[in-house]
Formats: C-alpha cells, structure tokens, sequence
C-alpha cells in the first residue's frame, strides 16, 4: 500500500508540474506540496532510491551559488544530479525536485538540496545525506527566524545527528559561529581563506558575531574578510579559528567581472578562474570544492566546471535590454548587501542603479536592515538610482541618509515601470538590486520585454 500511495502521489505532484508550466505560472514548490499532502514519507522515500546519495548546502548567504558551481563540476564529471535548482529550498521545493520526472527515470544519480537555515534539522534526516556543508549564519530575515543563535542551536542538534551517522560535515572555518557548531565533532573538514590582501581595515559596524561561543567574551580578529567572517580567537578561553583542510590564496578580483585565486587542498593547489564577482563568490567556490573534493572530483575536473559556470538566477545574471547591459544582484540583508555595495564600488565609471525593496513575507516584514547596509559607500560613484518595490519610499529615505543627492534619486513603486524609466536615460550599464521577491519581479519584468535576450 506504502507503494502505491508514493507512486499516485509522485503522478499527482508531476501532473501539478505540467500544470503550472503550461499556465506559466512560477509555483516552483506546488508540486512537491501535492506530493508530501499525499506521502508525507515521500522526501525520505524517494531520496532512498538515488544510488549515488544524497548532499546539502545550507547557509544565510550563497546557498544557491554554492549549489550551482557544485552542479557544473558534477555535470563536468559527467555524474547527473537531482537538483532543487530554481532555489526553492525548502520541503516543498526538495519534495518537487525528487518528484520531477527526470528524478524518477533515472536513479543513477547524485541528490544535489540548497536547504533553507530554518528547515535544515527537520530535511537533513529524511534526505539522509553522505555530506553536509554548513557556508555562513548572517542575521536574516529576524522575524521569521528570530536571532542567530536560534538556528545556530537547531544546526548544532542536527551537525550531532548527521556525524553519528558517518556524514562528513564541510565547515567555514572563518565564521565562528559555523566552528562553534563543529567543535569536537568527528568527520568535521574545514575551509576557509588564508590570503590577507583582501582583507578590511576593520569589522563592518554591522558584523553579527563577535562574541565567543564558549565564554561570551569578545573575540580578537587578526584579519577580517567578509563581515564577522575572518581569522578570529578569544583572548579569554583560547579558542580560536580552526586550522583549514582548504584553503584559497593568491587572490586577484577583477571588479564585478570575477576572480582568479588558488585553492589547496591535502598537499595539490589549483588555480581557479571564477566568472562570478567578489569575495563572496570565492567562499561560495571554496565551499563548493570542498563538497565537490568529499564526492570524489578531482580538481581538473572541479576547476573546469567552475570556470564554465553561469550566475544563478539574480546573482550577478546579466541581460541585454536594448543595448543596455542589465545586472541583476540579489540583496536581501545587512551583509549580503554590503558585499554587492563592495563590488560595485570597485567599478571605474559613474553607476546607474535600480534598487527593488519588497517587505513581503519571504523578504521578511522587517526592513529596519537597510540602516546596516553601507549604501554610503555609493554615494560619490552614482549617476542616477531609480527605487521601486512596496517600501520604495523608505528605500529612498535610505538612500538621502546615505548622502545621495534628491536630484539622482528618483522613485517609481511598480517594477515594470521603473525599469522602462531607468532604461529611458539610455545607459549603456544598468545594475539592478532587489530583494528576494522582487527579483522574481524584475525577471518577470525583463522576460516581458520584446528585446530581451538570453542571459550570458
């Protein structure tokens, strides 16, 4: 009977599917609904039958990056993943992608999950994974999550689990936080990055974790790197940033085009070319090498994949609109943001911005976060910002704060108009920074463009 109720459920779930395409709408997790309201066993059970297992990838930031380059080396490997690539990370999504008929017609294949922070110990056992890896814990998304410590104690139960279990756990060793988590538990591989000439001058005002772990006293950075994430210690009880089994160096960043940098692991070092732009890209990368090295690539194979990669959807995913090169950058809290704004400075000429800020609920109603953001840092490099989304006006308070003049800034709530408005000026570089529902948005809005060309 447990047979055949999996086996309706996974034909309702792709009928669902036809459905949704063929009306064109975007219900990327409505299929694996209909799927768990059937098999509520159906994650575990279908997870069961690919012969190569399964992994995860979780974090606050670069989730579905590290999930992307991850599958590009697998594809370069020739080994076929079951991937919840459109980002829908959470049961649903997973449910869906396991349901997808790809999945069912070929279990010689390797389960590829972005899982959401809050979901991670409830999927974790059901997806019964042979590696886990934990990237970062930025503060996100407060009202739904609550504070960090609150995820932090759900993925330390869960990291106990998954180790009793024999997974190999894949570790940020810069991020205290993720150590706090890994502390003395076995089948632990750390990453993190070495090379210091990227490094700030000084935490960001808003780094979220500076407090130990272990005794609560503020820790030491000898070098920061990406808000709280650098080479840390505690001068009170001595503990300190894990040694690193993968480690990135000689980093050269060439704006928002990408980077060139070396990763080396167990003795071999391999210079990665990364078409993808920042820093935070590179821990998404070292990230990814790490899980892509515990599956059993080889490095020609990992680095090939890497240097073939497309952006993820939103995640510096270009378009043509017009003759206008459009850049479409995800923003959706205080160190994401700041990482984009990061980039961004580096550019050589005078910026055109369009910024989307959404409270909807999977934005999070709480967007007191844009305060952390340092859009200073912009505000001398931009010819003109267009601000839409429902807080658009708060975004443009922001923005008058941050020192941009009333004169640049101009306001328009709808996204498509905003986007013909921004394109009217006739720029020949346009970046666009939305939060997370408005990205769907802007890409909505952009597909709906006659001009459009495929993304490259």
């Amino acid at each position: 009977m447990s047979a055949l109720r999996l086996q309706l459920a996974v034909v309702a779930a792709r009928l669902v599917a036809f459905a949704v395409r063929i009306f064109g709408h975007s219900g990327t997790s409505l299929p694996g609904k209909t799927l768990l309201a059937i098999d509520s066993q159906a994650i575990r059970l279908l997870a069961q039958r690919l012969q190569l297992g399964t992994v995860i990838i979780s974090a606050t930031n670069g989730k579905t990056t590290t999930a992307s380059l991850t599958a590009s080396a697998l594809d370069k490997a020739g080994i076929r993943s079951v991937h919840n690539r459109e980002g829908a990370n959470m049961a649903g999504g997973i449910a869906a992608a396991l349901a997808d008929r790809r999945a069912g017609e070929d279990t010689s294949a390797l389960g590829l999950f972005e899982v959401d922070e809050f979901w991670l110990d409830g999927l974790a056992p059901q997806l019964m994974p042979k590696a886990v890896l934990l990237g970062n814990l930025f503060r996100d998304q407060l009202d739904r999550y609550g504070e960090m410590d609150t995820i932090s104690a759900r993925w330390r139960s869960a990291a106990l689990t998954l180790t009793d279990s024999g997974c190999q756990l894949l570790l940020c060793a810069d991020d205290p936080m993720i150590a706090a988590i890994g502390a003395d538990l076995p089948n632990v591989r750390w990453f993190g990055i070495e090379d210091r000439s990227v490094a700030l001058e000084h935490l960001p005002h808003a780094a979220d974790s500076i407090s130990c772990r272990g005794c609560g006293s503020e820790l030491v950075y000898e070098t920061v790197l990406l808000g709280h994430l650098g080479h840390w210690q505690c001068p009170n009880c001595g503990i300190r940033r894990p040694a690193v089994d993968y480690a990135v160096t000689n980093i050269t960043i060439d704006g928002a085009q990408g980077s060139t940098f070396t990763i080396s692991s167990g003795g071999v070092s391999q210079v990665v070319e990364l078409p993808l732009p920042g820093l935070y890209n590179i821990y998404n990368a070292l990230g990814a090498w790490a899980l892509c090295d515990a599956i059993g690539l080889d490095s020609e194979q990992i680095s090939e994949g890497f240097a073939g990669a497309k952006a993820a959807s939103g995640r510096a995913e270009s378009f043509d609109l017009d003759g206008c090169k459009t850049t479409l950058m995800l923003i959706k809290n205080p160190t994401g943001a700041n990482e984009v704004l990061r980039t961004l400075s580096t550019e050589s000429e005078a910026l055109n911005l369009v910024i989307v800020l959404n409270d909807r609920i999977a934005d999070g109603r709480d967007i007191s976060w844009v305060w952390d953001a340092d859009f200073e840092t912009l505000a001398g490099k931009t010819s003109s910002v267009w601000v839409g989304g429902t807080r658009a006006s708060e975004m443009a308070l922001r923005l008058r704060y941050a020192g941009f003049g009333a004169d640049c800034i101009h306001v328009e709530p709808g996204v498509e108009p905003l986007l013909e408005r921004a394109l009217s000026d006739g720029p020949s570089r346009l970046w666009v920074l939305p939060t997370y529902t408005a990205l769907a948005e802007v890409i909505g809005a952009i597909e709906s463009r006659a001009q459009v060309e495929s993304p490259r």
